[in-house]
């Protein structure tokens, strides 16, 4: 195609932009809208995933040894522990670290002198596991190992977190789909509304020889531009709103929200991936609305 020619259907698409601006803003309204769900749906879900991951990180599986244990036993199952599939921390606390620790804890009570003779505390390792879906597992092997007393893991808990992940994902997923359908469906029949008022000039150009690339690029030009349009306001407004969470979330505190990580994932993590999936998800559901509403107009 010859850059004159180009231009010229650029510039045909535009007009038809302009020429039938009731049904683009009606458009671009419902393509916005749609965005702002689906990008809701996607900060929803990206959350919900920081949210397990941190939950994850903290959830630490104790493993206690033996009273009897000797240090051999102690040191082979430092290195069985260490080299166990998905555990990404290991902290060893001999029993005299832990009353310690419960002495600091518990004020007005002297553990350390009332246990100097006769610590009743476990040595243990505290374990952490790369994800939740995994603790069962290696819980299940930390047990097999020699010297082991017991092994406590927050087994439910990260159940419970597990669950929730894949509900949400799944949830968000749906949401992404029924709504790119419901957008696929309005910029089909606007563009439908739009060729149906030109099939005369369509018949025309088809009979004088214009190929059907010709007759389509402008029509493309205008769907794709809505959906360009509707993607750069959807993301500011996405984006914005966001940035106003976050801050939000930031300067107000709460006991659950240090609970779940202190703070939501931050904008600079996923701006670039809401504007690049509105930009592409506009031109894409845009070029395919108007691919299928144009066909059958070409067929003189």
């Amino acid at each position: 195609m010859r850059f004159s020619s180009f231009t010229y259907l650029v510039g045909q698409g535009l007009h038809n932009l302009r020429a039938n601006r009731l049904m683009t803003f009606a458009s671009m309204g419902v393509l916005t809208v749609c965005m702002l769900l689906i990008g809701a749906a996607y900060l929803l879900g990206a959350n919900i995933d920081a949210m397990v991951e941190y939950i994850g990180d903290q959830n630490e599986t104790i493993v206690y040894m033996r009273l009897d244990a000797t240090e051999e036993q102690i040191a082979a199952a430092d290195s069985a522990i260490r080299s166990t599939e998905h555990v990404v921390g290991v902290t060893y606390q001999s029993p005299q670290e832990v009353l310690t620790y419960w002495d600091e804890q518990l004020e007005g009570i002297d553990l350390e002198a009332s246990f100097a003779s006769d610590n009743p505390f476990y040595p243990n390792y505290i374990v952490v596991v790369d994800n939740p879906d995994n603790i069962e597992a290696v819980s299940q092997q930390l047990e097999q190992i020699d010297g082991v007393d017991d092994v406590r893991a927050p087994l439910e808990l990260s159940k419970v977190f597990v669950s929730l992940q894949t509900a949400v994902s799944y949830a968000c997923y749906a949401v992404v789909i029924v709504l790119a359908v419901v957008s696929i469906v309005v910029i089909n029949n606007t563009i439908k509304i739009t060729v149906f008022n030109r099939r005369k000039e369509i018949g025309i150009m088809k009979l004088v020889g214009a190929t059907n690339g010709f007759i389509r690029f402008p029509f493309f030009v205008e769907g794709v531009t809505s959906g360009l349009i509707a993607a750069l306001i959807a993301s500011g407004a996405v984006c914005g709103a966001y940035y106003g969470l976050c801050r939000w979330y930031a300067e107000n505190p709460s006991n659950l929200s240090q609970m779940l990580g202190g703070q939501l994932v931050p904008l600079q993590d996923v701006w670039y991936v809401i504007v690049g999936g509105f930009a592409l998800l506009g031109f894409v559901l845009c070029g395919i609305g108007t691919a299928t509403s144009i066909r059958k107009h070409l067929n003189v």
